[in-house]
């Protein structure tokens, strides 16, 4: 487990593609357990030990795992994510490269819990919800395009859909579009920075993760 930020209200991780922010149907172990354990064991805690989850990531991704270790924490967390006052920053390896070197995409997705997968509709369908991201192109790969993401919105499989919509697949990611899986059922999307006011010493903390050890990432 990778610790990347730690005070008295928060711990950041740096989450590993294939670990589960959360538990699930899987009963796989969970980083939420495993950080609790963490806890438990440096400040040998007894009994049950809080830990909120701020945001989430899907299994499949890498990067940046906000929890709060009281609950003060959580509910001033949980508002700034709200309020969207929490900056979020990605990288995507994507197999095409977009028409344009930068833009921003508005789009509205509505949810198939059935297919858990999120789907491009009108904006007109009564459940749909707006997803505002931007993108830039940081450079080009041997075979694949590096970019970068600042997601404004926060919604279900967001960037894997509103990148796919556009033709620009996530390597791996062959639920929305890409042409083979990678070897470790990952896709390469990593949350690389966040930047927030810290909700209890109101100073500005901004924490960054590297990507996976792994050579696409390296290039």
């Amino acid at each position: 487990m990778k610790v990347v930020y730690e005070d008295n209200h928060l711990i950041i991780v740096n989450k590993d593609p294939g670990e589960l922010s959360q538990s699930d149907y899987t009963k796989d172990q969970s980083l939420v357990e495993k950080v609790k354990n963490y806890l438990r064991i440096k400040y040998q805690k007894k009994g049950n030990v809080f830990l909120g989850l701020v945001n989430r990531l899907d299994r499949p991704t890498s990067g940046l795992l906000i929890f709060s270790k009281t609950s003060k924490a959580l509910t001033r967390m949980n508002k700034l994510l709200k309020e969207k006052k929490i900056k979020k920053t990605y990288l995507a390896i994507t197999e095409n490269k977009p028409k344009n070197n930068k833009g921003e995409l508005i789009d509205y997705l509505l949810k198939n819990q059935n297919k858990n997968k999120s789907f491009v509709v009108d904006k007109t369908h009564t459940k749909s919800k707006k997803a505002i991201l931007s993108y830039k192109l940081l450079k080009s790969l041997k075979n694949y395009f590096l970019l970068e993401i600042a997601l404004e919105t926060g919604r279900h499989h967001q960037i894997r859909c509103q990148l796919a919509n556009i033709g620009c697949y996530i390597k791996g990611d062959i639920k929305y579009g890409a042409k083979r899986p990678n070897k470790n059922k990952s896709i390469s999307l990593h949350s690389k920075k966040i930047e927030f006011i810290h909700p209890v010493s109101k100073l500005n903390i901004l924490v960054e993760a590297k990507p996976p050890d792994e050579s696409i990432w390296l290039n």
